[in-house]
């Protein structure tokens, strides 16, 4: 094993088992960021945003599954001659427990549709008019790239915490009321933004092929909610924190994380590790950079004509309304 591996991993045994994973997987998200946005600013190109950012989610939680394994390999050659390098990945996910290997899924697949998704979009439309003026300020753009580790950092927390968790002690806790409602949110949102999506996708792909001359689209999905792909967004987020929560907040958790010393104050941390993820994400897409954006480009558009006032009037911004 590599002496800077090796130094890495005695800087980050950390006696607290959710530091030993926080730390490490943390700083990856913002080293792979910065790994992306050096050569980006340089060319003033966003073509990758959006890809690194899935990029960043998966490396991240992978790190968070392998992290055991590395340890314990490390652990090893301090009384050994084994010259493996790194071990096995798959033998790394057989230790995990069902819980953090079905969450860590979870975001996979999340990331891996978003991503390509979103990557798709910007190869056939063009780059992003919310880079157009950033990007060409290299401190602005840097803090676009910084801001993006700090939402995959702040959105995996609840994944983080229950991978620093032992395998060993997850492995006494049954199915829990938590586990389902969790990952039936997670679904239920993944299916909503996913068919949101493609409603927009086809919509657009129409659009183009003159076969209607809609400005906006207030069909399907889009006729139940003004923005239902970001709807999605912010349930599958609850559902993986309501899952992960489940385990984190009990006594098995708080033991496992540390936390148990802290009396109320560990379950609040606990709390506060699940919850941060999908209220950041509903935060972020409400007041910041989703909702806010899309309306205004398309009030700056639209805004005095009464068929797109009538569709602002009669559908919910954010929550649909099926009645």
């Amino acid at each position: 094993m590599s002496l800077f591996l090796n130094h890495f991993l005695r800087t980050t045994a950390y006696r607290s088992p959710l530091l030993r994973t926080l730390v490490p997987t943390i700083g990856l998200a913002f080293a792979l960021q910065a790994a992306f946005a050096v050569p980006s600013i340089a060319l003033q190109s966003d073509r990758v945003y959006d890809l690194s950012g899935s990029v960043t989610y998966l490396g991240v939680t992978a790190l968070s599954l392998y992290l055991p394994a590395l340890r314990a390999r490390a652990a090893s050659t301090l009384t050994s001659r084994a010259s493996e390098v790194a071990p096995s990945v798959l033998r790394a996910l057989g230790a995990a427990n069902w819980r953090q290997l079905v969450l860590s899924a979870a975001v996979g697949v999340w990331a891996v549709r978003l991503g390509a998704h979103l990557f798709t979009r910007i190869l056939k439309n063009g780059p992003d008019s919310r880079f157009d003026e950033i990007k060409k300020s290299p401190p602005k753009f840097a803090v676009a790239w910084f801001f993006q580790a700090v939402w995959v950092s702040l959105c995996l927390s609840p994944i983080l915490a229950l991978n620093a968790l032992s395998p060993a002690l997850l492995k006494s806790l049954p199915l829990l009321v938590t586990d389902v409602l969790g990952l039936s949110l997670f679904v239920g949102g993944l299916g909503f933004e996913i068919v949101a999506d493609q409603q927009k996708t086809e919509w657009m792909k129409q659009k183009k092929e003159k076969k209607h001359d809609e400005d906006f689209l207030t069909s399907g999905l889009w006729g139940v909610s003004r923005h239902p792909n970001y709807f999605g967004e912010s349930i599958l987020w609850s559902g993986i924190a309501i899952a992960a929560g489940g385990v984190i907040v009990r006594d098995l958790g708080q033991n496992g994380l540390g936390l148990s010393t802290l009396g109320g104050r560990g379950r609040l941390l606990g709390v506060g590790l699940a919850a941060v993820s999908p209220a950041f994400v509903t935060f972020l897409l409400t007041c910041v950079s989703g909702v806010p954006m899309s309306e205004g480009k398309y009030d700056e558009r639209y805004g005095d004509r009464e068929d797109y006032k009538r569709w602002k009037r009669e559908t919910p911004v954010f929550i649909p309304r099926f009645w």
